[in-house]
């Protein structure tokens, strides 16, 4: 039987999604930005503000974790080269991720101790330690299983389902926790019916949405690669 029809139309399916994703992400940095930029005191780790200091975190935590995790996991599955550069983008953009996270977290420590507040007593920040301390050691079994020392081809094979579904959930609990953060946030600030608030909501919905678009696209991507290898 000839699937060549399914998998075409899986393919362009995918693409239209990935586009949508790039642009969800796209907007949810932008009104991350506005949102930091215009409503709260700017974004700078080595302010005496510390306001300033705390907004590192969530811009980073967006835009690295989120948004660079995002794209990595399209770039493996949906750009149209040869298999090293994919492979060399995805790796790349993980380990970029992996290095703002570092960064991210760090700036929330060092507001906790400007302003004396304690450390890791939310949901969010659980769900963020988390997440985070699992995205290192999925980082570090890709990186051992599939660059250095490398498996064998049947190793791989029978494990990159388990590195990829995990990629997929980790995606998931940065989004919850980036969600839970901006709820913990926006009741502290105690924002009433107010364009900040819209703001706030809008850009938690872009979040969102940028998450379910990357996930289509890697399933669609990851379905119509499996049927071509088969």
């Amino acid at each position: 039987m000839d699937y060549s029809a399914p998998r075409e139309s899986l393919w362009m399916t995918s693409k239209r999604i990935t586009v949508a994703a790039h642009m969800f992400g796209i907007l949810a940095n932008i009104l991350m930005l506005i949102w930091l930029l215009h409503y709260r005191e700017g974004i700078e780790l080595d302010s005496s503000n510390p306001y300033r200091v705390f907004n590192v975190h969530p811009f980073l935590m967006l835009f690295g974790f989120i948004f660079l995790v995002g794209e990595a996991m399209m770039a493996y599955k949906t750009v149209a080269a040869q298999r090293p550069v994919p492979k060399f983008v995805h790796l790349f953009l993980h380990l970029c991720a992996l290095v703002l996270g570092i960064v991210g977290i760090h700036a929330t420590f060092k507001f906790h101790d400007m302003v004396n507040l304690l450390d890791m007593y939310s949901l969010h920040s659980w769900i963020g330690i988390g997440t985070f301390c699992l995205f290192i050691l999925q980082w570090l079994f890709g990186f051992s299983l599939f660059v250095f020392p490398r498996a064998s081809v049947p190793t791989r094979a029978r494990l990159s389902h388990w590195h990829v579904s995990g990629g997929r959930m980790l995606l998931y609990m940065a989004i919850c926790a980036a969600l839970t953060g901006l709820m913990q946030k926006f009741t502290f600030m105690q924002l009433k019916n107010n364009r900040e608030s819209y703001l706030i909501n809008f850009l938690a919905l872009a979040i969102l949405l940028f998450g379910i678009t990357v996930d289509l696209s890697v399933s669609l991507g990851h379905y119509t690669s499996h049927n071509q290898m088969a």
